[in-house]
């Protein structure tokens, strides 16, 4: 067997290679799923296979502890349209997801889990959804084989909260698979433990997003590596999409909308203040309003100051690195 040093690509500035582009790359992150790539692996041929286009499949394995490497870079050996990437250490599924994403180079990308619960015979199907004109199709556990308590339960209500505040509704936030087009990546970067709101950020930048259900088996092989335990940073990771998708263009907005709400509680607290002096004679210094109204006086000072500090920093970012504030679907006509 080839030893998996000389095989892998350690991934630290990596960019896509200058390889051509193939229709298709199905992009999957393997941590410790020593069992379930090589049946994976058959499974997606023959899904792939029957539909006569180019296609390639990147396996990212993310600092696996047991056999995944070695059996990911033994597929390699024998399928010329495998590419095996080896990072360094477990960064997390949206590292490893990034760098796949990176290196393919596909037209169309298609991701999803290596535990075998997603079915690589819905690929198909989403590559048709895709094609009626959509950015990104999404799939939908519509039968999912979880536990009920679990996962099923705080899942359900995790999508109605993303749905609502992010303005991208879908029935399955949490599923894997899904088919993007692209350029969408030219837009969306990932970082933390973004990938479950992809569809959000390609929201953000305007582009179209379709959910069709998908197969989804119960984990026969492995242990799984989601639990409840994700949950906290679902809702801090929510927050950062909030605020991305809103105010970053404009954060003064936010802040200093913020500050100007805790100016005006202390200009009532100042009110109230003298009214109460006013009718039942309280002098200042014996009630505690005084140090509640400076208090909103000076947390809506340093908000409005947070404020303009984050708007210095929104236009060297755009300035420094020559980014548009806009995104250019495409252009109609002559330009002459």
């Amino acid at each position: 067997m080839v030893d998996a040093s000389s095989r892998s690509v350690e991934l630290e500035t990596a960019k896509r290679p200058d390889r051509g582009e193939c229709f298709l790359s199905v992009v999957i992150p393997v941590y410790n799923e020593q069992d379930n790539v090589e049946p994976l692996h058959e499974r997606l041929s023959a899904a792939l296979g029957p539909a006569g286009r180019e296609y390639e499949i990147v396996y990212v394995d993310d600092g696996s502890s047991d056999l995944s490497l070695q059996r990911l870079t033994r597929l390699a050996d024998k399928d010329p349209a495998t590419t095996v990437i080896q990072l360094r250490r477990n960064f997390g599924q949206t590292a490893a997801m990034t760098a796949g994403i990176d290196q393919a180079r596909g037209t169309v990308i298609v991701v999803m889990d290596a535990d075998l619960q997603n079915d690589p015979a819905d690929i198909p199907r989403l590559l048709t959804k895709l094609e009626e004109g959509y950015d990104m199709v999404s799939g939908w556990r519509q039968n999912r084989q979880d536990n009920w308590f679990w996962r099923k339960v705080p899942s359900f209500f995790a999508n109605r909260l993303i749905s609502r505040i992010t303005g991208v509704t879908l029935q399955d936030y949490g599923c894997t698979l899904k088919a993007y087009r692209r350029e969408l990546f030219d837009h969306v970067r990932l970082y933390g433990e973004m990938h479950r709101f992809i569809p959000a950020f390609v929201g953000v930048v305007g582009g179209s997003v379709a959910e069709i259900p998908v197969q989804h088996h119960p984990r026969t092989r492995g242990t799984s590596k989601y639990g409840i335990g994700r949950t906290y940073k679902v809702l801090l990771d929510l927050v950062t999409v909030k605020f991305l998708g809103t105010f970053s263009g404009s954060p003064i907005y936010l802040f200093g909308g913020v500050g100007l709400g805790l100016a005006c509680l202390a200009f009532l607290t100042g009110v109230a203040m003298v009214l109460q002096k006013i009718w039942y004679g309280t002098s200042f210094i014996q009630t505690p309003l005084l140090l509640l109204a400076t208090l909103f006086l000076i947390l809506g000072f340093h908000s409005i100051l947070m404020g303009l500090t984050a708007e210095l920093l929104v236009r060297i970012y755009h300035e420094s690195q020559g980014r548009p504030i806009y995104v250019i679907r495409r252009v109609f006509g002559s330009r002459r």
